[in-house]
């Protein structure tokens, strides 16, 4: 234990020498990431019934992208790849139709993976993570074995697969997790917003004085929908809207937080989702806004999601129309704080930090699309190509299109004027983007199928 503290420090200690920088100038991070927020469920993307003020500053005060993208449109991908900086694909955690991690599965983040906590810790940063995981709810794939420090949370989605009645009420059957040891079950849904912030804003406190990395991953507004007391029909969206209002409070009571110990100008905070909307859940679900699609699926609700870069002092406020994914803080939280990349994988991500203090641009051209194992879009500049199209649930449409759809995202975003014809040699430049991609993957063993056997 002794040697491995010490090779810590020392690596630690020669990073910083190495690329300049001195230990008081690093930034903490925050991630602060829902579960299903659509592209239009915030004020300042346009929502004109859930109110948001706390959220909206960071806008105001910060960077608001409005082409920002996930790894996938459902969660267990989505979040492998903002934890990673790489596409799911790469390692097995995606499925065709396993399409999430459930309280069945034997699988979970493989252990070759680093994880966006491991990375930073060789910069000498405290981390935690603080809400849904559904990256594997076996103990060796929980956050304490993926580089985080403390963990307070829930092992996979607020739905589960199993009810059980309490009170003469059926409730889902979900644990709530501090550290590796379940602590309630079934976890007090309505609460857990709350619990969250109060947990997040203890961490804070406790690590004000260090180089910290908190990941707050909030459970709503995913279903079953939740909300505490002091937010029970507060919005005139219903019971949707008071979940997303209390995630604004949150918002504040952390931003306020950072204020008052006076490090909020050392700290860079990023607001975002998981990907898009699930629309299928009708009054309980989000809006994609002016974006066509949702959740599950691969048209431009499914994975462009808001995202809000505050850090005052640093960032002058702006709107950014670059293209950027959760792949890409990876990266860009590494060249922050001065740690080299890995060299022994093919990352996704790129640095945004030039984008972030305006002396740059982000060197993104391409999105990948993916659903499941297979890419079905791909972006390139301000040109989208649909490969193939499939209802986000539910229905088994699935059409590999001979004349792929073409839309210009610039004039288009939501995807109503098919261009194929009218630019052909785009889509076959498009088609060699692709080619070049699929030809850096290889076969790995698939997360996603293994199930617990009773």
């Amino acid at each position: 234990m002794f040697r491995r503290i010490f090779f810590l420090f020392i690596s630690s200690f020669l990073t910083m020498i190495i690329h300049g920088r001195d230990k008081k100038d690093l930034p903490n991070f925050i991630i602060i990431l829902c579960d299903d927020l659509g592209y239009g469920d915030i004020g300042v993307y346009g929502h004109p019934t859930i109110r948001t003020s706390n959220i909206d500053r960071l806008a105001e005060e910060g960077q608001k992208w409005t082409s920002f993208y996930t790894a996938a449109s459902v969660s267990s991908p989505s979040r492998a790849g903002l934890i990673t900086g790489r596409l799911p694909v790469r390692y097995g955690m995606c499925h065709d139709s396993i399409r999430v991690l459930t309280p069945n599965s034997s699988g979970g983040l493989p252990q070759s993976e680093i994880t966006i906590a491991e990375q930073l810790k060789k910069g000498g940063y405290t981390t935690a993570c603080i809400g849904k995981w559904h990256l594997g709810h076996l103990r060796q794939f929980l956050p304490l074995n993926n580089g985080f420090d403390y963990f307070y949370g829930l092992p996979y989605s607020n739905g589960g697969m199993t009810r059980k009645v309490v009170n003469g009420k059926a409730v889902y059957d979900v644990p709530l997790i501090r550290g590796n040891d379940e602590i309630e079950r079934p976890v007090d849904q309505s609460t857990l917003t709350k619990r969250y912030t109060e947990e997040a804003l203890k961490f804070i406190k406790q690590n004000s004085d260090k180089h910290f990395f908190l990941y707050l991953a909030h459970t709503m507004p995913h279903v079953p929908l939740s909300r505490s007391e002091d937010f029970a029909d507060v919005s005139l969206r219903g019971l949707y809207g008071d979940a997303v209002e209390e995630i604004d409070w949150s918002v504040g009571e952390i931003i306020k937080e950072l204020k008052e110990l006076g490090i909020d100008k050392n700290t860079l905070v990023v607001f975002t989702s998981d990907n898009g909307p699930w629309v299928t859940q009708k009054l309980n679900g989000g809006s994609a806004g002016i974006l066509s699609g949702e959740k599950g699926n691969t048209f431009e609700g499914g994975l462009r999601v808001p995202a809000l870069f505050w850090w005052p002092g640093t960032i002058r406020p702006d709107v950014i129309m670059n293209a950027a994914t959760t792949m890409d803080l990876f990266p860009t939280f590494s060249a922050l704080a001065g740690i080299p990349m890995p060299k022994d994988k093919i990352y996704d991500g790129y640095d945004l930090s030039k984008v972030i203090d305006g002396t740059g641009s982000s060197e993104r051209d391409v999105v990948f699309y993916y659903r499941g194992t297979r890419v079905f879009a791909v972006r390139k500049g301000e040109f989208k190509a649909h490969f193939i199209t499939k209802t986000a649930y539910g229905v088994m449409d699935e059409r590999v299109l001979d004349q792929p759809l073409l839309f210009n995202l610039n004039h288009d975003p939501a995807e109503q004027f098919n261009l194929a014809k009218e630019y052909p040699e785009i889509i076959s430049e498009i088609r060699n983007v692709l080619r070049e991609h699929l030809n850096t993957l290889t076969e790995v063993e698939n997360q996603h199928e293994k199930i617990i056997r009773k």
